[in-house]
């Protein structure tokens, strides 16, 4: 889990420092991987236990065929530790490399092991593979201004460690990673609470002193009204590029803005060129897809 600490800072940061991202190897990570070889496997792989020897073993390549971002081999090395500690996997390319047809892992061990754990390794290569690659094009299509592109919470259930995880490989940044991140004051808790100077108070009064309060707004009087109550953050909400432009210039660097709503990696550099300091996008986790990968044995 990113805590707020490390939330802050990544808001705070326009650029990555060069470090690749890093796996966290957390119990949390350890269930997903655990969950899904479960629901695969089940009670046992009938086919690969009726047809190869238990004392089999097998070298294997994982294989990428579609151009894009490669992301998930930690997993991949994972998975396959998990059902047996015997299994090596010999990474071809880097975590987080760009490329098309080519080999990207070898894979050798219980012809078992290999076999039981295929489909798994490649559901996660596929899917942290494709969301990375969504990542690289938005980074790429804000390089030159002052934006930085940020996930949202529109995540795979159960998968959302992981996919934040692609999100960083790719090139782009983290929002909150769930609701005990940060304050994100939207339209319904306003409504509910009674209006953004209520709803913006009350959640600076709740905050730590290294907390941001992020509120949402659909027009420049509620902008007005969110930087007089003291937020940090403003989120503009399906605002077209002279609002965000006009937002950019009356709010002055009293706080920092976030455009949000009817953003496509089409139009994303044009609303980058506004000003806007971040800029989040759904589609780098919920519209991403699956990169094609396979796994061939060899011998």
């Amino acid at each position: 889990m990113i805590t707020t600490d490390q939330w802050t800072r990544v808001l705070g940061e326009h650029e990555h420092d060069g470090r690749p991202p890093v796996l966290p190897h957390t119990p949390e990570v350890e269930a997903i991987i655990r969950l899904a070889l479960a629901e695969d496997i089940g009670r046992g792989d009938i086919t690969t236990e009726a047809t190869v020897s238990p004392e089999a073993t097998a070298t294997a390549e994982l294989l990428q065929k579609q151009a894009g971002v490669v992301c998930g081999l930690p997993v991949v090395e994972r998975v396959f530790a998990t059902l047996d500690s015997r299994v090596r996997v010999e990474r071809l390319v880097a975590e987080g490399a760009w490329g098309e047809r080519r080999p990207v892992a070898r894979i050798t061990g219980p012809a078992h092991a290999v076999l039981s754990g295929e489909r798994t390794a490649l559901n996660f290569l596929q899917r942290l593979s494709a969301v990375a690659t969504m990542a690289r094009r938005a980074a790429e299509e804000v390089s030159g201004t002052r934006a930085c592109v940020l996930d949202t919470r529109k995540t795979t259930p159960g998968m959302r460690v992981l996919e934040k995880y692609a999100v960083r490989v790719g090139g782009c940044h983290n929002h909150r990673t769930g609701l005990d991140d940060a304050f994100l004051i939207k339209e319904n808790h306003i409504r509910a609470a009674g209006g953004i100077t209520t709803a913006v108070r009350a959640a600076l009064h709740r905050a730590g002193p290294a907390q941001i309060v992020e509120v949402e707004v659909m027009d420049l009087t509620e902008l007005d009204e969110a930087l007089a109550a003291g937020a940090g953050l403003i989120l503009l909400d399906n605002f077209d590029t002279a609002g965000l432009r006009a937002a950019v210039a009356r709010t002055a660097g009293r706080a920092r803005l976030e455009a949000s709503g009817g953003i496509t990696l089409a139009n994303l550099a044009e609303v980058a060129r506004t000003g806007v300091d971040y800029i989040s996008l759904g589609a780098l986790t919920h519209s991403a897809g699956a990169l094609d990968f396979s796994l061939e044995v060899r011998e």
